[in-house]
Formats: structure tokens, C-alpha cells, sequence
């Protein structure tokens, strides 16, 4: 018999933890492949130049120096794919630049590599890149989006005709009846506003180790990488020209990633080419510095929202405009996080019935942007809740009622901006929220904390996301060049222990205990008797990995059907020794019985008959017990929520301090809710740090101020507070299996504007009429804003 605390709405304990606070985890930098050689990248420290001298002769005599690549090395080499297309308002395709692994020509953001040096230790590569002689011509570096779309401004690719990667209308129909219901609306809020580029920062630097075998021609990377199938895809087939049966990546252990570990990168392909070029294993590890300006950054979006609204106070039309900073290279989706993943998202929880989006994508001579938690969706939601705010104050109205009188009530709901809710209950989620709160009680704390001489201020937020990235179809229709999918492997072994092998990738989530939870509840056995194999390409299917909070609804769809096709099989047999109809077969609690009798075998019975098949009709059975599941999936899933923030805004410093924050999500059906609770609250913190202290900066030459925890304010314990969370409000997903939704991004979309709004509302508190502080929301600009 299972025991009865393991499976689906269990908060076991994450049996992964056991090796990770241990010190036992195995992590691509633990991994040493016997003979491997090291490599030190030397990379540009101008945004933008032509290189005119690349004098490796000096480095090639040094001790230990095995070679030294430069770009002419990997010239007829395919340069890095863009994963996503975007076709722009005119009906045209996005303007897409080549990715040189190492540069060619010319430099394009500080940090571009520009040559590499494979010795035998890497202190011996690091020196020998320092004596690489290399001449730039400086040029002009564009950083800021509008001025690099002036006729005058330098391009960042010469073959392209501006910098303008593409300029996308969404929905283009709309537009002109939009324009009209703006201006015909009763009341018209503006905001002018920035979603700061963010840097992400996982607790694990990147890490590649390439090797190559000449006895059967079969490569290996090991890598920090949420997909490593979509890895070996994009660098097999694009970049190296690697046959995918002669191509293994591994991605163990990973110790965050956050979006950035999604992408193919540059390190990953020259230490698969380089391995077969020095015929030894070539190693690289990025340092923290590197990975400044090495990893692809995160949002970076400057935006103009206008929010209609009629006598009455109902939202009648959003119109917004986004400049979306791209960097100077295309990543591997970033296209599409300014347009489908955040103009899709723009209804929000409200049934606002015109929406026009109008995105200007742009290179800049900066680190590529592309997905970072949320992507899209925490843009979308910032504008969107902080538009709303500004409007029930110029309204004079409270911020709760007029979303309340504007939320979506009805589903299925179709929204004008393509995608269809299926189901929510946001007045409920804000019930639970105004309870958890206490917002009855916040005047009272209010009057406290100004009696202390302090400004207190009351934030709220609410929030959709769309996770579960899909389906195949529609996002292929909307550019994306892979499909959308997750697959699963569950290999039943004699003894009725099981191992799924899945194309997800765990690198925080906890999947090594929430999808035995999954399985075991199925069958009716204990948890412990179902492993999960993740991260190797050479032993699970074809997946698309971890991003979008896509795991459990997508990847854990696809176990479940692999599990269905397996118990179905398991009935058949067991119908075979009970000398019973497969129709009359029931299975509960690890036991198969014939339904209205007493008849009965346990699971691991009819696991040992299905691999000792001695009296089998086998003209109906086949021995085994092994079955693989692609789930590919019909809609999004729909994640919502309502957050408050209480503050305190010191008013002769301005600094801020968060003083109390309530989240209330609805998921859907939750698989563990420990585990949920663990990726809001990280969630949580994430969208703190963006809100009041993370901020990468660059300089007018395209220099970057904030590349080192010196100057980039990471959060931490003293700066956030203890969480109130609640997803008792749950509405399950109607369409997979398990009326999922996902839960990894949530918190990071829905704090932001709740802290910003608290902030201003603390200001206001204060007789001080402030309208908007651009994040981060750091003392000096809430000082420079109250004594403006």
C-alpha cells in the first residue's frame, strides 16, 4: 500500500535537496573529462569597433598554449540561430543579422569575443589571451533605442538597413478603432514609462566542457542549460553541422537559470568545435564578471501606455507603444518576448474590448536581451497595473473598485488580443487577498507608522500570465521555428519500480519529487518507487526543456499520458491472469481488482508478468511494460492573481523598506504546495530586486557601469520581507490533464507594480503629487522626486 502523504497536494519534502545541501550535487563544473584542455575567451572591451589587427603569434609561444582561435577559424561555420521569426506590422520578416561564434569584422558590445585561447590549465589560457595584440577602430556606439532609429545614427550591422530589427502592430485591425475610442473616451490616462534591463544572475555561472571521441565520431557538451535538446537542435543543425545521432549534451545539476540558460550561446559551440580541432576535451567556466556581459540580459523595455476609459469608469481601449532593446545580436527567442509574450498579455484580468500594441525592436550596441523570468508577461503587467493605478487616482476612485468593475467575470474569454482565458476567478482571488492583507486595517498602520515620522503606502497589483508556452501550431503560424511540445519515457521495471525519462529540465523546480508525486498517485504506489532521468540527450526523448513555467503543464502532461498508455497495457494483463474482461479491470492503491469481485493482483505482480510472459496470448500482448508520450498542447494556461505591498518611505533619505506583502495566486490544482510556496516567494524576490535596486546600466559609449555585484544591487535577506501566500483559489485548467497552471513566474510578474504603487501612494500620503518613479525605485530617486 502507498502511503497516503505522498502523492498529488503533498508537501514532500524535495528529495534532490538531500545531494544539493550535502555538497553532492553533480554540476557542470564538477564535471572533468580525463586530458581536458581549458579555454580563455578575450573579448572586447569597446561597444563598438572594426577590428583591423588580431596578432595571436605572441600567445601561440606561450607555455601550456595548445591554440588559439580567432574568427577566421570558423569562417563557413553557421553562425548562432534566432529561434523566432517575427513578421513585422507591414507583413515583412524581421531584419536578422549574423551571430559570428568568435567576431569577424568587426566588435558589437563590450563583451563580444573576439579570440580564444585553449591551453593546458587556465591560468595559462588567461595569460595568453592578455598577450593577444589586437587593434580596434573605435566607431560610434548607439545605446539608446531612439536615437539608433535616427537616419544618422551608426548601424550596429552594416548589411542591415537601420536598426531596427522589426516594427510589430498588434492587433493591426484594431488600430484605427482604438485611435477613435481614444479619443472619443471620457477620461484618458498616460504613463510614460521603463522596465530597467536586468542582468539574471543564477547562483551557477555558465559552464561548457567539449568532447569528441575519433574512434566513432560522436560529440559530447556538457552544459548550464534548461533545454538541451533544443542545444543540440540549434547547434547540430545550424551552427557545426553535427549529425543529431553523432551529438550527446548533458545539462546535470544546474544551478539556476532563470530564462538565461534557455539560450544556445557562442562558449557552448567553440568548445564543441574546438575538441575536435585540438583533438582533446576543452573546458570553459565563466566568471562572475563575464557573465555580466556573456549571458543574455533581461527586459529593457521603454514604453508609453494609454488607458480609455467611459463615463462610467469602464476601460474602453489600451494603446501602447514599446521601444524593446535587443542588443546587438539576436538570442535564441528574443523576438518573441516583446511581441507574443507580452502583446498577448496586454488584456490582462480585464475585459477592455479594443488593444492595440505597437512594438519597435531595435539593436543597439549593447549584450543581447532576451527571456527573463516572466518574460514579456511582467512588461505587460507593469504597464497595464501601473496605467490603472495612475487612473483611480486622477479619478479619485479606489484602485480595488475600478478593477473589480473591470475584470473578466465570464469564461471561456476571448480577449482582443488573440488568446482565450479559459478559466479564472479574479473577484475571488481578490477576496482572499483582501482578507490575507488585512486591508481594513492598513489606516490604522498607516497613522503608526506616521506618528514614527515615516510615510506609509499601500500598493496593489493583479496579474494573468500565459504559461505552458504552446501549441506547435498556432506559435508556429507566429514565427517560432521549433515546436512547442514536451515528451516522456515510463519504463516499468519487473520489480514494478519505475523510471520516466523526460524532456523537461529541472534546475530548481523540484521535479525529481513533483513528478513521482504525479505518477505515484496514478498507480496508488509510494513516491519513492519512480526515478526521474532529465538533462541527457542520449537517454530521454526529444523535449523542448524548463522555461514559461511549463513543466508540470506541459511535461508533466506528457508523463501523465505515457503513464495512461502504460496502465492500460498493465490491464490488459492483468485481465490476462485474472481470466477477466479488460473492461471489468480497476486499479486503486497499487492493486488491479475485477470490479464486483474479490479478484485481485498488486501492481508488482503484473509488472513481473509483463517481463516473464511464459503463457501469454502474444498475438494481443507484447512482453515489456515501456511506453513514450508527446503531449502537445491545445492553449496556454492562464496563471492569475492579486498582490499588496505595504511600505515605508522614509521622507528625509527616501529610502524604502517593504513592511508587509500578500500574494494570492490561482495555479489551478497544485502538485505540492511546499514547493509552490518556495517559487513564489523566489518569485517574489526577484520582482523586489527589479522594483527598488537592480538596474544594469550602460554609458553613451556602450560601456557598462554595473558589471559586478559592486555596483549591480543583487536583493538580499535584510531587503525583503517575510511573505503571506495563498493559492487556495484554484480553477483548474481545462485543458491537460492534471488542471495545471504553473507557478514559477508568477511572483516575479506580480510585485513589481505592486511595490511601485505602494511607493507612490506613500508619496501621496505625504502631500507629495508623484505620479511615476522609473524602477528601480532607490532612495535617490524617491528623494529627488519628493523635493522635485
Amino acid at each position: 500500500m502507498p502511503k497516503d502523504h505522498e502523492g498529488i497536494g503533498a508537501s514532500s519534502k524535495r528529495r534532490e535537496d538531500v545531494r544539493f545541501l550535502t555538497g553532492a550535487g553533480n554540476y557542470t563544473d564538477d564535471i572533468n573529462v580525463n586530458g581536458q584542455a581549458y579555454v580563455h575567451f578575450l573579448r572586447s572591451d569597446v561597444a563598438h569597433g572594426r577590428l583591423t589587427k588580431v596578432d595571436t603569434s605572441e600567445a601561440e609561444g606561450m607555455p601550456g598554449v595548445i591554440r588559439v582561435f580567432t574568427g577566421a577559424d570558423f569562417e563557413g561555420v553557421g553562425g548562432l540561430p534566432c529561434g523566432w521569426c517575427v513578421t513585422d506590422r507591414h507583413g515583412q520578416p524581421m531584419q536578422e543579422p549574423a551571430h559570428p561564434v568568435l567576431a569577424q569584422g568587426k566588435v558589437r558590445h563590450v563583451g563580444d569575443p573576439i579570440a580564444a585561447v585553449v591551453a593546458e590549465t587556465a591560468e595559462q589560457a588567461r595569460d595568453a589571451a592578455e598577450a593577444i595584440e589586437v587593434d580596434i577602430e573605435d566607431l560610434p556606439a548607439v545605446v539608446d533605442m531612439k536615437a539608433a532609429l535616427k537616419d544618422d545614427a551608426t548601424k550596429v550591422h552594416d548589411d542591415l538597413s537601420s536598426n531596427l530589427c522589426y516594427d510589430w502592430g498588434f492587433v493591426e485591425e484594431n488600430r484605427e478603432a482604438v485611435d477613435k475610442a481614444i479619443n472619443e473616451a471620457a477620461h484618458v490616462t498616460t504613463l510614460e514609462l521603463k522596465n530597467q534591463r536586468l542582468v539574471a544572475n543564477p547562483m551557477e555561472p555558465r559552464v561548457a566542457v567539449g568532447d569528441f571521441n575519433r574512434a566513432t565520431g560522436e560529440h559530447t557538451l556538457y552544459t548550464t542549460s534548461q533545454n538541451p535538446h533544443v542545444i543540440r537542435l540549434l547547434m547540430g543543425a545550424f551552427v557545426l553541422g553535427i549529425p543529431e545521432h553523432k551529438l550527446r549534451v548533458v545539462a546535470p545539476d544546474v544551478g539556476g537559470g532563470f530564462g538565461s540558460k534557455i539560450f544556445h550561446y557562442a562558449e557552448e559551440a567553440f568548445c564543441t568545435f574546438a575538441a575536435k580541432a585540438v583533438n582533446r576535451p576543452v573546458k570553459w567556466t565563466s566568471s562572475r564578471s563575464e557573465a555580466f556581459i556573456s549571458d543574455a540580459h533581461g527586459r529593457d523595455h521603454v514604453t508609453k501606455i494609454e488607458l480609455a476609459l467611459d463615463k462610467d469608469n469602464n476601460f474602453t481601449a489600451i494603446r501602447t507603444e514599446t521601444y524593446a532593446n535587443m542588443g546587438a545580436y539576436l538570442s535564441t527567442f528574443a523576438p518573441s518576448v516583446p511581441t507574443w509574450l507580452h502583446g498577448t498579455l496586454m488584456a490582462g484580468n480585464y475585459k477592455t474590448p479594443l488593444i492595440y500594441v505597437n512594438v519597435k525592436a531595435v539593436f543597439t550596441n549593447t549584450v543581447p536581451v532576451d527571456a527573463y523570468r516572466g518574460a514579456g508577461r511582467p512588461e505587460a503587467t507593469f504597464q497595464l497595473e501601473r496605467v490603472i493605478d495612475k487612473a483611480a487616482r486622477e479619478l479619485g476612485v479606489d484602485p480595488i473598485a475600478l478593477r473589480r468593475q473591470n475584470f473578466v467575470t465570464e469564461f471561456p474569454y476571448a480577449t482582443p488580443v488573440a488568446v482565450e482565458y479559459d478559466t479564472g476567478d479574479y473577484n475571488g482571488t481578490m477576496d482572499v487577498l483582501e482578507k490575507m492583507a488585512d486591508l481594513s486595517g492598513f489606516e490604522a498602520r498607516r497613522k503608526e507608522s506616521e506618528a514614527r515620522g515615516k510615510l506609509r503606502g499601500l500598493g496593489l497589483n493583479c496579474y494573468i500570465e500565459a504559461c505552458g508556452i504552446a501549441p506547435s501550431q498556432l506559435v508556429g503560424q507566429l514565427g517560432a521555428r521549433a515546436g512547442l511540445y514536451e515528451s516522456a519515457t515510463v519504463r516499468v521495471n519487473a520489480t514494478g519500480g519505475i523510471v520516466v525519462m523526460t524532456g523537461s529540465h529541472s534546475h530548481g523546480q523540484g521535479h525529481e519529487t513533483t513528478f513521482p508525486q504525479v505518477i505515484a498517485d496514478m498507480i496508488g504506489i509510494d513516491a519513492d518507487m519512480v526515478e526521474i532521468e532529465h538533462g541527457d540527450t542520449a537517454n530521454t526523448p526529444m523535449g523542448m526543456g524548463t522555461y514559461g513555467s511549463r513543466s508540470i503543464a506541459v511535461g508533466g502532461s506528457a508523463m501523465v499520458r505515457a503513464a495512461e498508455k502504460v496502465i492500460n497495457k498493465a490491464k490488459k494483463i492483468a485481465a490476462h491472469l485474472m481470466e477477466a474482461s479488460e473492461a471489468d479491470i480497476e486499479l486503486k492503491d497499487g492493486q488491479f481488482s475485477v470490479a464486483g469481485t474479490d479478484k485481485s493482483v498488486a501492481w508488482g505482480d503484473v509488472t513481473l508478468a509483463a517481463y516473464v510472459p511464459h503463457n501469454y496470448p502474444l498475438d494481443e500482448i507484447e512482453p515489456g511494460l515501456e511506453e513514450t508520450a508527446f503531449y502537445d498542447p491545445s492553449n496556454f494556461t492562464y496563471p492569475a492573481g492579486a498582490y499588496a505591498c505595504e511600505v515605508e518611505v522614509d521622507p528625509e533619505t527616501g529610502k524604502v523598506e517593504i513592511k508587509r506583502f500578500a500574494a494570492a495566486d490561482d495555479f489551478g490544482n497544485i502538485i505540492n504546495p511546499m514547493i509552490v510556496d518556495g517559487q513564489v516567494h523566489g518569485g517574489i524576490g526577484q520582482g523586489i530586486g527589479q522594483a527598488l535596486l537592480e538596474n544594469c546600466v550602460y554609458d553613451e559609449s556602450g560601456q557598462i557601469l554595473s558589471a559586478s555585484f559592486m555596483d549591480y544591487a543583487m536583493p538580499r535577506a535584510d531587503d525583503v520581507p517575510f511573505y503571506d501566500v495563498d493559492h487556495s483559489s484554484q480553477t483548474p485548467c481545462t485543458h491537460n490533464p492534471l488542471g495545471v497552471k504553473g507557478c514559477g513566474e508568477a511572483g516575479a510578474i506580480g510585485s513589481p507594480p505592486a511595490v511601485v504603487n505602494a511607493v507612490i501612494d506613500a508619496l501621496h500620503s505625504g502631500g507629495h503629487k508623484v505620479d511615476h518613479i522609473d524602477m528601480p525605485v532607490s532612495p535617490a530617486r524617491v528623494w529627488a522626486a519628493m523635493n522635485a
